[in-house]
């Protein structure tokens, strides 16, 4: 596979003059745990509705690893094949990850609800060699003919030739006679790109975002600095490692801090509080309706927390009552934050600010970060007006995979986010709206026009319009607003079940439905969102 990550090279010497890029890579990071904390534990992964967990020290998981890049290597994997992962968070995950960072392998992680639709897709722009999979083997075979780049599928818990444990685990591939030179010649720079992550956009496509070693530690320090995390802490991750946020925090942040992350693979709140309790979880962060759960489960339980020291909150804004209780119930700090996929947390409010912020901000800029809001016409904004959100920083991701006309990436290296936003005189940011199409479900991105694409395929649409509308929870639902054709009627079943024929995943199929005659719009004919969501919100539809 060839990369075309053509944001890096230019930035290069700026970033590893000023200290943002460390030129480390995962390899040299376990490297020194090895070293230097070999017997610590490292990794405990909890399958809740298996009961099982699995500890791993620094030692076993080095082991590990090894084993299982050699076996990758067998298998015909090699320097910049992509592998793609559709798991949950098991400790198989961050072996996958980190052996295939031993051999110079893209590690591309998707997210397990996806179906054929979004994996045809990605499997073939991201040329994948191999792909890990689980409970989904039926869909990759099905999947394979279609697929020349897809060489192999690996089924955990597969029990057949294909089985995870029989090609990888269980031999003892690190005593290989060939072993040490497999996990020494294709190491990759901190240059090379070392994961492929898709993201939703406004076009209607995945887009591949390509980072190096160098960007993701460059949000990954700064990060963890900001919010004094360090060797003693032990970070819960419940989100999933297939999004940036349990990727980069939970997988990779523990094994930079030399700590010990605990995976949890389905979200149950109870489950989570006796984790933070018998693991003495210190740290976790996810998404607004994780928190909820958290702090209603121990207020009804009485169990406390009381090792839980910070909690960071991103992808919605944060309901001030909900900060309130989780103070009152957790005694824990409560962080907000925003970022993208292609930079990772870009800004965080401080563990020292109060409490206000979190609810009323998404935070400032890291270290190594810059945030501007500017008019259609790049100019800056005044205090407190709205604007497009602007971002340059050491961790901006290295382009997307194929497509750099959608690079959104000046000369001078700032990245138009799609996002809209305010900031105040202290230089907090607070997001105003999106001006993208995509709706944030409970931190999951709803790829808007893709859906509309196919709903216009169902034979009484006519127009239709997917936006947005709030709830409690979730911070967003999807709503589906639609003009039939003439003579033509539709139900909300009837449109879930056409969505559910076209593969889609069951995530992104909207949760309201609304028919109308006619659809507010321009004098040119383009449908007005705005309008439309402000109908929602004024119970107009």
């Amino acid at each position: 596979m060839h990369f075309d990550a053509v944001l890096l090279p230019a930035r290069r010497g700026a970033a590893v003059a000023a200290g943002h890029w460390p030129d480390r890579t995962i390899n040299d990071a376990l490297d020194a745990c090895l070293r230097a904390c070999p017997d610590r534990v490292a990794l405990t992964a909890v399958r809740v509705e298996a009961g099982d967990m699995r500890r791993f020290t620094y030692r076993e998981l080095g082991t590990m690893v090894d084993r299982v890049a050699v076996g990758l290597s067998k298998l015909g994997v090699g320097r910049d094949d992509v592998v793609s992962m559709q798991l949950p968070n098991w400790w198989q995950f961050t072996v996958l990850y980190l052996a295939c960072s031993r051999i110079g392998a893209v590690v591309n992680p998707m997210m397990h609800i996806f179906r054929e639709r979004e994996l045809s897709f990605m499997l073939a722009h991201g040329e994948s060699k191999p792909r890990k999979v689980f409970d989904h083997e039926a869909m990759a075979r099905g999947l394979q003919p279609s697929l020349p780049a897809l060489q192999r599928i690996v089924v955990i818990d597969g029990g057949g030739p294909d089985d995870f444990d029989a090609l990888l685990t269980t031999p003892q591939w690190e005593r290989d006679p060939d072993a040490a030179r497999i996990l020494s010649a294709n190491r990759p720079s901190p240059d090379d790109v070392t994961q492929l992550i898709y993201t939703s956009g406004t076009t209607g496509e995945p887009k591949g975002v390509m980072h190096s070693a160098n960007t993701l530690m460059a949000n990954i320090l700064p990060y963890a600095a900001r919010l004094h995390l360090g060797e003693d802490d032990v970070v819960l991750m419940a989100s999933p490692m297939a999004h940036q946020t349990g990727f980069m925090y939970g997988l990779m942040m523990p094994i930079v801090l030399r700590c010990r992350a605990v995976l949890q693979d389905v979200w149950q709140p109870a489950r989570a509080v006796a984790l933070v309790r018998e693991e003495s979880v210190s740290f976790t962060m996810a998404s607004t309706p994780f928190l909820g759960d958290l702090a209603r489960t121990v207020d009804e339980s009485g169990l406390a927390v009381p090792t839980l020291r910070t909690f960071l909150c991103a992808g919605a804004p944060i309901p001030g009552p909900l900060v309130e209780q989780a103070r009152r119930v957790l005694g824990t700090k409560i962080v907000s934050a925003w970022g993208m996929s292609e930079n990772g947390a870009m800004t965080t409010t401080l563990p020292e600010d109060d409490d206000a912020r979190s609810c009323t901000t998404d935070g400032c800029a890291l270290p190594g970060a810059e945030v501007k809001v500017v008019d259609a016409d790049g100019r800056a904004v005044p205090t407190g007006e709205a604007g497009r959100l602007l971002v340059r920083s050491a961790s901006n991701f290295g382009g997307y995979l194929k497509r750099p006309q959608w690079n959104n990436t000046d000369a001078d290296g700032w990245f138009d986010t799609g996002d809209l936003a305010r900031v105040d005189a202290s230089g907090y940011i607070r997001i105003d709206g999106r001006s993208k199409d995509v709706i944030i479900r409970g931190g999951e991105n709803i790829p808007v026009v893709e859906i509309e694409a196919l709903l216009y395929r169902h034979p009484a649409v006519a127009q239709v319009a997917i936006v947005a509308y709030p709830d409690e929870r979730l911070g967003e639902r999807a709503c589906a607003i639609v003009v039939p054709k003439a003579g033509q009627t539709i139900d909300f079943a009837g449109m879930a079940a056409f969505l559910e024929q076209q593969k889609v995943a069951r995530q992104y199929v909207p949760e309201r439905l609304v028919v109308r005659e006619a659809m507010p719009t321009t004098p040119s004919g383009k449908i007005q969102k705005f309008r439309l969501r402000e109908m929602l919100r004024e119970g107009a539809l």
